[in-house]
C-alpha cells in the first residue's frame, strides 16, 4: 500500500497551492499550517530546492473524534497535503493516505475514520 496519492496538473504553481486549499475546505478542511520547505533549505541549510510547499489540512469533526479514539494520534496529524513544482507549469498535489499511516495502530474505530478520511483526500486531488 502506497503511503501517499498524488495527481501532476499543468498550471502555475501559485494557482494550484490556490486551487487545493479551496479543494480541502470543499471537504471540510482547514489548512493549520503551512511550511515552504524551498524557503526553509534555503535559511537553514543553505541549499536550493524546488518549490515545496506542505500544508497541513485539518477536519475538525474527524479530528475530534480521533483524538477520542486514539489520544495519540496527534503524533500522526494534521493530514499533510504537498505542492511541489515538479517543472514549469508541472505541479504535483500529493497527500499522505490515512490507511497507511495508521495500519500500525490497532483500534478499529481509528480505521474507520482513517478510511473516511483517505476518502475526503482523495476526493481532493482527484478535484484539482
Amino acid at each position: 500500500m502506497e503511503y501517499y496519492f498524488s495527481k501532476v496538473v499543468n498550471n502555475s504553481y501559485d494557482e494550484v497551492v490556490k486551487i487545493t486549499v479551496e479543494a480541502l475546505k470543499s471537504e471540510g478542511f482547514g489548512v493549520i499550517s503551512e511550511i515552504n520547505m524551498h524557503e526553509k533549505l534555503k535559511e537553514k541549510a543553505g541549499v536550493d530546492f524546488k518549490r515545496y510547499k506542505i500544508l497541513g489540512a485539518c477536519n475538525p469533526p474527524y479530528a475530534y473524534k480521533a483524538l477520542q479514539a486514539e489520544d495519540k494520534i496527534g503524533t500522526m496529524m494534521p493530514c499533510n497535503v504537498l505542492v511541489i513544482e515538479q517543472g514549469q507549469n508541472k505541479i504535483e498535489i500529493a497527500a499522505v493516505n490515512p490507511i497507511a499511516s495508521m495500519q500500525a495502530i490497532k483500534n478499529p474505530t481509528l480505521g474507520e475514520i482513517a478510511l473516511e478520511i483517505t476518502g475526503k483526500l482523495k476526493k481532493v486531488i482527484n478535484s484539482i
